[in-house]
């Protein structure tokens, strides 16, 4: 035994499997109490989920995310949510894109939110989802999020630890684009139950779901599936379904990353003019049935 191994020992290092260049796992007794590298090893892996409101129970927590920005994630929460809301399950959004917000728009929301020494109160819509959302903070909508990225990061975990959200069987966190600050900081902080990719049929799209994907698998993370929007144009004269960015290569991205396909969404006007109205409640369309039945399923 050389003089740093009995070093290790007399130190009394329990690391196990410790990777810390300063440790030897020979000899380790298991016992980290004492070990100088305590904190460093591999074999010690850190709980870092934030705990939530104590008047909260929140039974599945689902995130959306897409690995660009502009393919419709936030349309595809907002979709998720009111479509399980429909059937009777409560659902509430938390919007996690502080530098773009887009769920209070979507619904109509102009409310300010309040707070007391419990916490701070989501905004109901129309139909009682809950909702949180950077822009029920600030004293103007239009006014931009000039905030760094640990601050950024903060405020998503303060929506999940000082929002009263209640009982809720269907949290769905709408995500920035991209793997970056806040994604990590909700995969960390948050006890994520599974994702859904949003993508679009560009050919890229392989490239981009991948990136969603595998990091989803680092944190260990289930991914649900994949929804693609913008995915065809329905002729209103016969019906026929029109691939106005190319064809739909959905199916094949899917089976190169083993995950399903959760739905196809149309370029639809009315859609885009209920977001627009604040009307997204009154959407009417199946496209989603694939991701309901998933998410019963659950």
């Amino acid at each position: 035994m050389d003089i740093k191994e009995k070093e290790m020992q007399a130190e009394g290092c329990g690391s196990g499997g410790c990777s810390s260049e300063d440790c030897s796992t020979e000899g380790c007794s298991s016992d980290c109490g004492s070990c100088s590298s305590a904190g460093n090893c591999s074999s010690q892996p850190q709980n870092l989920i934030e705990k939530t409101n104590d008047f909260n129970h929140i039974k599945k927590v689902i995130a959306v995310v897409s690995g660009k920005g502009g393919v419709g994630k936030s349309l595809v929460t907002s979709l998720m949510a009111v479509t399980m809301n429909r059937l009777e399950y409560k659902t509430a959004i938390l919007d996690a894109d502080i530098t773009g917000p887009s769920i209070p728009k979507a619904f109509g929301i102009t409310e300010k939110a309040a707070a007391n020494e419990l916490g701070i109160f989501p905004i109901r819509t129309k139909t009682g989802i809950g909702t949180m959302s950077v822009n029920n903070l600030l004293e103007n909508d239009t006014d931009p999020v000039l905030w760094r990225g640990p601050v950024i990061a903060g405020t998503v975990k303060q929506f999940w630890t000082d929002v009263l959200w209640g009982d809720v069987d269907f949290l769905f966190v709408d995500m920035p684009p991209g793997t970056g600050d806040v994604p990590l900081t909700v995969f960390q902080s948050l006890p994520v139950d599974g994702i859904i990719v949003v993508t679009s049929p560009q050919e890229l799209v392989s490239m981009i779901v991948g990136k969603a994907v595998r990091m989803a698998e680092m944190m260990d993370i289930p991914v649900l599936g994949i929804v693609e929007n913008m995915s065809y144009l329905k002729c209103p004269s016969c019906g026929e379904e029109i691939p106005v960015f190319g064809t739909s290569k959905v199916e094949e991205v899917a089976k190169e990353y083993s995950i399903d396909v959760l739905g196809r969404l149309p370029i639809d006007p009315k859609l885009a003019a209920a977001c627009d109205k604040g009307m997204i409640e009154l959407f009417e369309g199946d496209w989603l049935e694939g991701a309901v039945k998933k998410l019963e399923d659950m």
